[in-house]
């Protein structure tokens, strides 16, 4: 009577469960003998790039080999900046300052803000005219209507100047 009690009283046993299909299983044996011959290979170099050049984004060699590398499991996320365009300007302007790199975040975030101010105008514009398009016209009514005064005048002169630019070549 104390078997059936127990077998009322507690579950039966866990059987173990059959090994899953390889082919639902991530392909975790593939990446373990990645090899470390890129790496070794980019040591000896010994070249180094300009720092303004190690943030552009970098160009896509060899398609997804570099997931395979044991060094690297996830890829590394590009995120596009004004960061080399900011320092570029910089330079021209006072070639001996320097600038932060929370500084340089600030400015980033500045230009990403007015960016998006004046993408919104230009596309409240182009739906108030019915327009499917949004051309250099709405660009300089937003830079007329978001910039103040003075600003807003230099940001128009400075864009038509870029724009004839880019026509003439």
């Amino acid at each position: 009577t104390t078997s059936a009690l127990s077998d009322h009283h507690h579950p039966p046993p866990r059987r173990s469960q059959p090994p899953l299909d390889p082919s639902v299983m991530a392909p975790k044996a593939e990446k373990k003998p990645a090899e470390k011959k890129p790496a070794e290979e980019k040591a000896p170099k010994g070249e180094k790039k300009p720092k303004a050049e190690k943030r552009l984004p970098a160009a896509k060699e060899g398609g997804g080999g570099g997931s395979d590398k044991k060094a690297k499991k996830k890829a590394k996320k590009s995120v596009e900046t004004y960061k080399i365009y900011i320092f570029k300007v910089l330079k021209q302007v006072h070639p001996d300052i320097g600038i932060s790199s929370k500084a340089m975040s600030i400015m980033n975030s500045f230009i990403n803000d007015i960016f998006e101010k004046l993408a919104q105008e230009a596309a409240k514009l182009a739906r108030y005219n019915k327009k499917p398009t949004i051309t250099s016209r709405e660009i300089q009514t937003s830079v007329r209507l978001v910039l103040p005064g003075e600003l807003a005048k230099h940001a128009v002169s400075e864009g038509t100047k870029a724009v004839t630019k880019f026509t003439s070549s």
